[in-house]
Parts: structure tokens; sequence; C-alpha cells
């Protein structure tokens, strides 16, 4: 059916449940897994000709990035490797999250993207502006949506 899921993360709990649940179904479906985190590009200081940048440099601020996004991706290689799915994780730095997710499913020739949602619906979804709707309306191969409902 599916060969090769693409599991995006931000390290939320909403996204740990979903990304558990994304490699029990790849695990069901012995398919490969492609687990991928996004982070937004470096914001370069407006002031940084008048006052000195307190902020971190573009190295500094992708090296920190860099050792986030590994703490959100081992626990998914610690479960793939459980399972033995075939893993691969993807780190990208784009300041939209949803093309970011849609352009690696395809670079890795992803046949279905897991993700999550929050359950929201309405002016809530209007307001907060959905990673998982983004992508829905970009994408090209199926998006399996997960959701998890806040009682």
């Amino acid at each position: 059916m599916y060969s090769r899921i693409l599991l995006p993360t931000d390290g939320s709990e909403l996204s740990h449940a979903c990304v558990a649940a994304g490699l029990e179904f790849a695990q069901q479906l012995q398919a490969e897994v492609v687990a991928v985190f996004v982070a937004g590009n470096y914001q370069y200081p407006l002031y940084v000709d008048i006052l000195p940048p307190n902020g971190p440099t573009e190295e500094e601020y992708q090296a920190a990035m860099q050792t986030l996004a590994e703490s959100y991706l081992q626990p998914v290689r610690d479960v793939a490797a459980a399972a033995g799915l075939a893993y691969q994780e993807v780190i990208q730095f784009n300041d939209s999250t949803a093309k970011e997710i849609v352009h690696t499913a395809q670079e890795y020739a992803c046949d279905l993207i897991f993700m999550g949602s929050h359950g929201r619906s309405g002016l809530g979804q209007f307001i907060l502006g959905s990673v998982t709707t983004k992508v829905l309306s970009l994408c090209l191969i199926p998006v399996l949506v997960h959701r998890i409902k806040h009682h």
C-alpha cells in the first residue's frame, strides 16, 4: 500500500503522539520511515548597524536548532530501530514549514505524509493557521491526518 512514509515532528506533545501512531502504522505496513524536523530560518537582527547584537550568530542558531532537532528525532530513531524499520531523518531550515514538509516528501519519494492535527475546527483552526491544513492544500500525495482530541 505505502512503502515510504514521511513523519514530520516539531517536538510537541501532539507531535510525539502522532509520530508514535505513524511508526505503528509504518510497522504494520513494513514501510520505510522518513522523519523530518523543520526549523525556521535565522533572522538577522535589524539593529546590527546601531547596537551590538545580543542574540546568537547564524552559526550558533543553526547549531542550536540542529541539537534541538536531534533531541526531537532521537525517540523516533529509537522506536524505528526497535521495530526494524528502515529509517532516515532530515533536518531542514525554512520559514514555511508546510512547503518544506511537502518538498521533503517529494525529495525523498514518500508516498504518504502522516501528520497530526489538534482536531480544532472553524475559527480556532483559522486563527491558528494549521500547518496540517497548509500541507493538505499544497500536497499531491496522500496525507493521513491523525487527529487528537483534547478533553
